[in-house]
């Protein structure tokens, strides 16, 4: 069957179509999205303005769609961080149920955890071992750690890049001390969890999802995106640190010149690179392998599980 997953997240809002059955490999066979940025469109008092509910209106309408021309038999709509958090949520998930007809689940930040956790998994297999994850978004940072397909610790903090640049990083290029002052922030909110993954013991495989983390890999040397999903792709603790200072003196636009960064996501890559490195450090991880699955596949595999195996 060919399903597709909607995925309204902090920084855009994307359909991808898989063909997939259950007991099968998910293959992808289109991804529809548009950078909305909604972290970004939070007004004073936390609400999505009424120029952003028109545009993600707009924008879902346009997924359906492209769902529809490639045949999708089903949709499976969810929303993360920025309509989750947004105080005008319920305002804004009626005005897409009345004028587009999806019913959006907003996810918990736990229930993010555990499905990235989940697809992981199912990427690298069993021979992985105990498997940490760490996923950056626009809105929040997603952290679990486990040996089965569920995770013993799954936890979710506010650390989005998005968010954590439009709340911290105002300058282009952002002043030292606001750098400073975000690095101080991101390591004491990373650091009062560091205890309960420590119980469980080391992970025997550290790996990492979101649009984050391939640029930061990229950067340090990885492979193209254009390469394949199969290519191992790492980020060494030490390669980013050397690029933190770098991104940290560079405004936008030179960022956007960089080997794999897009211009609409290079604002945010000196915060997403500061919450990489201190969780990298807090957890004492050296270097980590980049899992090209992450929440809309969880997603997916989530709801093939669930189909009657006759």
């Amino acid at each position: 069957m060919r399903l597709g997953v909607l995925d309204v997240g902090s920084n855009t809002v994307h359909l991808l179509a898989v063909d997939a059955h259950r007991g099968a490999c998910p293959l992808p066979a289109h991804s529809h999205k548009a950078e909305l940025r909604l972290a970004e469109l939070l007004d004073e008092n936390g609400a999505i303005g009424p120029d952003g509910v028109d545009r993600l209106v707009s924008t879902i309408a346009d997924a359906l769609q492209a769902a529809e021309d490639k045949g999708c038999e089903a949709v499976l709509p969810f929303a993360t961080s920025a309509v989750r958090e947004a105080t005008n949520a319920d305002q804004v998930l009626g005005r897409v149920k009345s004028e587009t007809g999806v019913a959006l689940e907003v996810l918990t930040g736990e229930q993010e955890a555990r499905l990235t956790f989940l697809a992981a998994r199912r990427w690298f297999g069993w021979s992985a071992g105990k498997l940490l994850v760490v996923d950056i978004g626009g809105g929040s940072l997603e952290i679990a750690y486990g040996i089965d397909e569920e995770p013993d610790a799954a936890v979710s903090l506010p650390l989005g890049a998005g968010r954590l640049t439009a709340g911290w990083l105002p300058g282009d290029p952002p002043d030292p001390i606001d750098v400073r002052a975000l690095r101080r922030h991101v390591r004491a909110e990373i650091a009062r969890t560091v205890g309960e993954f420590a119980r469980f013991g080391s992970p025997d495989h550290v790996v990492a999802t979101s649009k984050t983390f391939r640029q930061l890999a990229r950067l340090t040397g990885a492979a193209r995106s254009a390469d394949g999903p199969y290519v191992q792709r790492e980020l060494s603790r030490t390669s980013l640190e050397e690029w933190v200072s770098r991104l940290a003196a560079m405004p936008a636009e030179r960022r956007a010149e960089l080997p794999g960064v897009s211009a609409g996501r290079s604002a945010q890559l000196l915060a997403g690179a500061l919450v990489a490195e201190a969780a990298m450090d807090l957890f004492g991880v050296e270097t980590l392998e980049i899992c090209p699955w992450a929440l809309r596949e969880g997603v997916i595999l989530r709801r093939l599980d669930q189909l009657p195996t006759s």
